[in-house]
């Protein structure tokens, strides 16, 4: 039905609510001449209102409390016009205040009736609510679901229209507070609290209702249900699912995903509020440098979700890259974008490319990041991600960037690999293309995120599937860990609330990681996972410690003071101001590399390194070529 079709159903409605509360209120005739006139000026008034206030602009089959609300405001409003105009044009109304007020009552019910009904009828459930004495059994062609999640989580989930891709029916609920026990929403009953877990899913297979899929809503923290618990799940074919996030745009809010490895490890996830973010890049022209690794590809998802202008996104890697642009095109079609195969290396493309994009926003992702590959190629890792980085910071500065972040790592603190030292360097010299004419720089230090690509996930995963061993450098090996899209949503927000700082930054922003994870017993936990026994079924073998490997890392160094600043970010300040790091020894370093010469660039870079980690004021780093 058309809205001028709801707008007449509505008048015709109030029309009929005023005859029968004249009717009800005087025991007369509804059918004189007066009550009549009364009722078309009833319905007259009825119009009026809703020409205001449209309230029948809400679709009837998805009427929701606040509907039913302005229903309300719009009789009472209704029933005040009429009272007004009604002493003014024809003052006798029969019955008087009780006319009003059964009219006020009779019109929200046939309002509120008829939506309730069409809703019912939408969601095909009208005639099995009125007949059906006892919640409906499982539909015994379908999979059969167990929901754990708060009980308005679970109705909201129940309430959904139907559509959510592979069907399930519904067999309990699981909530966090035992007194909801026993109650029903939407047919299907809430069998205990989630600490009795096991319990419940001892009588549902006693029953012969086994679900064949359990669904996590909200943030029900996947590690406080125990790896065992969960392997022992996974390994009897009960798929572990949740509905698709906010950190996970351009996927259906409804649809259900089978939850990732990195979600069943990892902590409780920090939620921010998204609108610091959506100002920051909405309406402007986003360039994204690594757009095709792990962490870029994220930015690019989660930019293009907050409604950036344009979206440019730079790699190296022609496989990587494809795939994150078209994905980009897929989820959101309407987004102006371009790819570009461009090396972070090659200055003169990334200048003509940022002057003819004219980004307002850099990221600049791209880094080798495997601590072993770079140690064994240092020069390479000399060429990425230090001069990379320069090259990536005078493009930004050149083309009249406003803002410039930096992608780092928690191993550009008390470097011993290369990759750590080449990642320091690079934070001190995007940081010198800031202020003055220059982008506002931000720097964004975090540790380890789980499943990128290279991470100890992946790896171990790949371990397990072929039988083991799992192997790992020593038992005390520690890492901090977060996932993927917890990590760049975490980086966005710093960005953010960088932006809004009166005076440009000149520290390092770090991302709270929660407590180190030892890599021993991740690896236990994702064997465990898949329902097998660590030592037993898969043994777990100690190789040593690899060069650069440290046992722990940390997020800020001697000579920085951290300082919290805001929930999930904190922020490392120097103590004294930091060495300027100047052309020739830039050159130097740069000689080496291209060179070839490991010993000499190892020699420069971390004599560099040591410089700018000095805790007391001193001059200029300058390490002059030769020495």
């Amino acid at each position: 039905m058309g809205r001028v079709g709801k707008i007449a159903t509505h008048v015709l409605l109030a029309f009929l609510a005023l005859l029968a509360a004249q009717t009800l209120a005087t025991g007369q005739s509804p059918f004189g001449v007066m009550p009549l006139a009364h009722a078309a000026l009833f319905a007259g008034c009825a119009l009026l209102v809703e020409l205001l206030f449209g309230v029948e602009r809400a679709p009837w089959r998805f009427v929701a409390a606040s509907d039913m609300l302005r229903l309300v405001r719009s009789a009472l409003l209704t029933v005040l016009t009429f009272a007004l105009v009604a002493r003014l044009v024809a003052p006798d109304l029969a019955g008087g205040l009780r006319t009003l007020g059964g009219a006020l009552v009779i019109l929200v019910a046939l309002l509120s009736g008829l939506r309730i009904g069409r809703r019912a009828l939408h969601e095909r459930v009208l005639f099995s609510s009125v007949l059906t004495l006892r919640p409906a059994p499982a539909h015994p062609a379908r999979p059969r679901l167990l929901i754990v999640g708060s009980a308005a989580e679970a109705e909201e989930f129940l309430r959904a229209p139907a559509g959510l891709g592979e069907r399930y029916s519904p067999v309990g609920i699981l909530t966090p507070e035992a007194r909801d026990t026993g109650d029903e929403l939407r047919g299907v009953c809430v069998l205990g609290s989630i600490d009795e877990f096991d319990t419940v899913l001892a009588q549902l297979r006693d029953g012969g209702l086994s679900p064949a899929a359990v669904l996590f809503l909200g943030e029900t923290p996947m590690p406080a249900f125990g790896a065992e618990r969960l392997g022992r799940l996974k390994s009897e074919g009960v798929r572990l699912l949740r509905q698709h996030g906010v950190v996970e745009m351009g996927h259906a809010g409804a649809a259900l995903r089978e939850i990732g490895l990195e979600e069943l490890l990892s902590r409780a996830p920090v939620r921010l509020d998204p609108e610091p973010v959506r100002a920051l890049v909405a309406g402007r022209r986003v360039l994204v440098t690594g757009a095709g690794g792990s962490i870029g590809s994220e930015l690019c998802r989660q930019i293009a979700a907050s409604g950036c202008a344009q979206l440019i996104l730079i790699d190296a890697a022609e496989a990587n890259l494809f795939h994150i642009d078209r994905e980009i095109g897929e989820a959101w079609p309407t987004l102006p974008r371009r790819e570009a195969l461009c090396d972070v290396r090659d200055a003169d493309r990334l200048n003509a490319l940022f002057a003819a994009e004219k980004p307002e926003i850099v990221f600049h992702a791209a880094a080798l990041k495997h601590v072993t590959l770079v140690e064994n190629h240092p020069c390479e890792g000399v060429r990425t991600n230090i001069l990379g980085s320069r090259n990536v910071a005078a493009a930004a500065r050149a083309c009249g960037a406003t803002h410039l972040a930096l992608i780092s790592t928690d191993k550009a603190v008390a470097p011993t690999s290369v990759m750590g030292a080449t990642k320091r360097v690079a934070e001190a010299v995007v940081r010198q293309q800031g202020g003055a004419g220059g982008p506002r720089v931000s720097v964004v230090r975090f540790g380890n995120v789980l499943g990128s690509a290279g991470s100890v996930v992946p790896i171990f995963q790949h371990q397990i599937a072929r039988g083991g061993p799992i192997t790992l450098t020593h038992a005390e090996v520690e890492r901090y860990f977060m996932t993927i899209p917890e990590a760049v949503q975490l980086v966005l927000r710093a960005v953010a609330l960088s932006a809004d700082d009166v005076a440009p930054p000149d520290s390092v922003l770090t991302l709270e990681m929660g407590e180190p994870v030892k890599i021993i017993e991740l690896a236990r936990r994702m064997i465990a996972l898949q329902g097998l026994v660590p030592e037993r079924d898969i043994a777990i073998r100690i190789t040593g410690l690899r060069p650069g490997e440290k046992l722990t890392e940390t997020l800020v160094d001697i000579n920085e003071i951290a300082a919290p600043k805001a929930p999930g970010i904190r922020q490392a300040t120097p103590a004294t101001p930091l060495p300027h790091v100047d052309d020739a020894t830039l050159a130097g370093l740069e000689a080496a590399a291209l060179a070839g010469d490991e010993t000499r660039v190892r020699t420069l870079l971390f004599a560099l390194v040591e410089r700018l980690r000095q805790t007391h004021p001193g001059q200029p780093v300058k390490v002059v070529a030769g020495v």
